[in-house]
């Protein structure tokens, strides 16, 4: 491999990074209080309100059932009103987060409601305000089943942040397309493949490492 080709790999793969970093922590950022706030307001939650529920429910699961390349091109005025662009790492990002909030807020919900009942009833026994029973009784509860859905949403962004790179958004996605499909060098299409195949290995097994460490705790 020429230093050339080397260095496009490097600064793909650093894009690749990127992209999915700052996705990742701004779709949990946004997705994990939306999950909490949905497990709370289910009609058996704690504060109960159909009404949010169901409109919250409503657009969690159309922005969830919507083809992420269908995405990457509906949000693009939305992506060039944030960032100035519609192309790049920057670019690339605001779909990507777009996708990511709603996938982790399903996974968060999903983690609280397995949750014995029986500690937020002894909690509200105890006159536990609904925020100390948020985080002293269900986030640490559901923690290691929060964590095992952050590492799936990351490896759900590797592949999205690849599907990216077809409209310009950089990473390993883009150089695979431009140079292993355009320019018909299979060997670098295979070796993309390989890199996204061992990252997505590396960052599946690091969360399930902290997941079987936080279980044991």
């Amino acid at each position: 491999m020429s230093s050339e080709m080397l260095d496009l790999f490097l600064s793909a793969f650093w894009e690749t990074l990127v992209m999915v970093g700052i996705s990742g922590v701004l779709g949990a950022a946004v997705g994990v209080p939306l999950g909490i706030l949905l497990y709370l307001t289910d009609g058996r939650g704690i504060l109960p309100s159909p009404g949010f529920n169901r409109i919250a429910g409503l657009l969690v699961n159309a922005v969830r059932s919507t083809p992420f390349i269908i995405l990457l091109v509906a949000v693009i005025p939305f992506t060039r009103l944030l960032v100035g662009s519609s192309i790049g790492t920057a670019a690339a990002v605001v779909p990507l987060t777009i996708a990511a909030a709603p996938f982790v807020a399903r996974l968060v919900e999903a983690s609280l409601a397995e949750v014995d009942r029986g500690l937020i009833e002894a909690a509200q026994a105890m006159g536990a305000t609904t925020w100390q029973i948020v985080w002293k009784v269900l986030v640490p509860e559901a923690f290691p089943g929060i964590v095992a859905g952050l590492t799936i949403t990351f490896v759900s962004l590797v592949g999205y942040s690849a599907m990216a790179g077809a409209i310009g958004g950089g990473g390993l996605g883009d150089l695979g397309i431009r140079y292993g499909y355009q320019r018909f060098l299979p060997e670098v299409m295979l070796l993309v493949v390989v890199i996204l195949i061992v990252f997505v290995q590396l960052v599946q097994s690091l969360g399930d490492r902290l997941v079987r460490r936080l279980r044991h705790r």
